[in-house]
């Protein structure tokens, strides 16, 4: 999960093989008018996004039991509770960062519908996640093999006993 930009079409693929799961592009079960109104710099709805995290709910569901990795947006809290609800035992991995160098990177980006414009209303949306979500942050500075090794460590961290 994560404001656009953070990487997790990058992250989420080597994330997947380093557990040795399948791996699915968030940005795959947009409807094509979500598509459309991203593409034309106009924010998402909560109504839009609705049927989209159904959808990616119903995938991590199929998961069950078998693992698999994701890529979703999730930035606010309901959203999160909405996957929840389709698949109790989904664990988030927030990509987080500095906002420059998140439109940096977004800016250097080629062929994608998000724009930088909406990078605004995407850190505006974002509620990081909270005590009593099964989740961890990682830091998305350095490059995307660093970055998968964060998050496998703090994955394990997280499951391991203290």
């Amino acid at each position: 999960m994560g404001v656009a930009g953070t990487g997790k079409t990058t992250i989420g693929p080597l994330l997947a093989a380093r557990l040795g799961v399948p791996y699915a592009e968030g940005d795959d079960f947009h409807p094509e008018a979500n598509i459309a109104k991203m593409s034309a710099g106009t924010p998402l709805t909560d109504d839009d996004r609705w049927p989209w995290l159904d959808a990616i709910g119903a995938w991590a569901h199929g998961r069950a039991g078998q693992g698999g990795v994701v890529s979703c947006s999730a930035l606010k809290r309901s959203y999160r509770d909405r996957l929840r609800a389709a698949a109790p035992g989904v664990v988030f991995v927030h990509l987080a960062g500095d906002r420059a160098l998140i439109e940096g990177r977004m800016a250097q980006r080629r062929g994608h519908f998000m724009p930088t414009a909406l990078l605004d209303s995407q850190f505006a949306t974002l509620q990081p996640l909270e005590e009593d979500e099964a989740g961890v942050a990682v830091d998305v500075s350095g490059g995307p093999e660093e970055i998968a090794d964060r998050a496998v460590t703090a994955l394990h961290d997280l499951r391991t006993p203290r």
